[in-house]
C-alpha cells in the first residue's frame, strides 16, 4: 500500500487492527466483522507498527510467548524459537529489550507479531531508518511468510521493495483508496517503455520525415527516445529503425527501459491531487 504521508495508510491499517474504532461502514477481515467477531478478526492479524512500543525490562522470548498466550495460542517453544531465528535474534532471547539497539528492537516487534501464527500481517513502513541487515532478514521472512499461505499488507517508502515483494499495489491519497491493481498489470496499464538511440553524430533537430515518431532529442543532439506502448499490436520500432537508416541516422548502441513503479505511483497522485 503506497500513499504520501498523511494520506491515511496508518489509520487504516490500526481501524482494520481494532486500534481505531470506525465511525461509519463496515470491515470484514476472512468474512467476519472486526466489530461483531472482533476476538476472531483480531487473533487472526498480526501487526508491525511503526513505533517501537516494546516491553523494556522483559526479553525477547518472554514477548513472543506472552503475546502468543493473549492470543489463546498453546505454549510453542519450539515455534518461538523458529520465529526468532528467522529475524537473527535467538542469540538475544534472554537479553532485556531495553539493551537491544533500535534495529534489534524492530526484530522483536516482527517476531512479536508473527508469535501467534496469524494469517494476515501488517507491516507498516518496518524498515523505515533500519540497517541494510535487517531489512534483507525482512523480506526473507516475508517471502517465506507468502509461500506458506500468510497474507502480508505492507506500506512503505521503499517503492522499490514495493516493485520487487508485491503481488498487488493499492494507492492511497488524501483518505481515498484510489487504486488496487495487480502489479503486473498495473505497469503494462500505466508504464510505458522507451527506446534510446545513442547516435554516431550530433544532430540539431528531428529531420521533418521522422515527425510522426514524436522523437525527443536530448544530451546536445547525441540522443533519440522513441516513447512506445507495449500493449499495441505494432510498437512501431521496426518501422522507426527503416526510417532512420533512409534519413542517413547512423547511431552507436541502443537500449529499453519501462517506467518504474516509482514514477507510476508520482503520477497517480499527482493526477488525484
Amino acid at each position: 500500500m503506497l500513499g504520501p504521508n498523511g494520506a491515511g495508510k496508518t489509520t487504516l491499517i490500526n481501524i482494520v487492527c481494532g486500534i481505531v474504532t470506525i465511525t461509519s461502514g463496515t470491515v470484514t477481515v476472512a468474512g467476519y466483522d472486526i466489530v461483531a467477531d472482533y476476538r476472531e478478526t483480531r487473533s487472526r492479524i498480526g501487526l508491525v507498527p511503526q513505533e517501537l512500543p516494546t516491553e523494556t525490562f522483559e526479553t525477547p522470548f518472554n514477548v513472543c510467548r506472552l503475546s502468543r498466550g493473549l492470543f489463546g495460542k498453546p505454549e510453542d517453544p519450539e515455534y518461538i524459537e523458529k520465529v526468532l531465528k528467522s529475524l537473527s535474534l535467538w542469540d538475544r532471547k534472554d537479553e532485556k529489550i531495553m539493551l537491544l539497539s533500535g534495529g534489534m528492537k524492530r526484530r522483536v516487534l516482527i517476531s512479536k507479531a508473527l508469535a501467534h501464527e496469524p494469517d494476515i500481517l501488517f507491516l507498516d513502513e518496518p524498515t523505515a531508518g533500519v540497517d541494510v541487515e535487517l531489512r534483507q532478514d525482512m523480506w526473507n521472512v516475508v517471502q517465506s511468510l507468502r509461500e506458506s499461505g500468510v497474507t502480508v499488507i505492507l506500506t512503505t517508502h521503499y517503492i522499490e521493495e514495493a516493485e520487487q515483494l508485491a503481488d498487488r499495489v493499492g494507492v492511497i491519497n488524501n483518505g481515498e483508496i484510489i487504486l488496487v491493481q495487480e502489479k503486473t498489470r498495473l505497469m503494462q496499464e500505466l508504464g510505458k517503455k522507451e527506446l534510446v538511440l545513442q547516435l554516431s553524430e550530433s544532430l540539431a533537430r528531428v529531420p521533418a520525415q521522422l515527425t510522426e515518431y514524436k522523437l525527443e532529442l536530448n544530451d546536445g543532439g547525441m540522443e533519440l527516445t522513441y516513447h512506445y506502448d507495449t500493449k499495441q499490436e505494432r510498437t512501431g520500432i521496426t518501422a522507426l529503425l527503416a526510417a532512420l537508416h533512409d534519413a542517413g541516422i547512423k547511431f552507436n548502441d541502443l537500449s529499453t527501459s519501462q517506467t518504474s513503479l516509482e514514477e507510476i505511483f508520482v503520477g497517480l497522485v499527482n493526477k488525484d491531487t
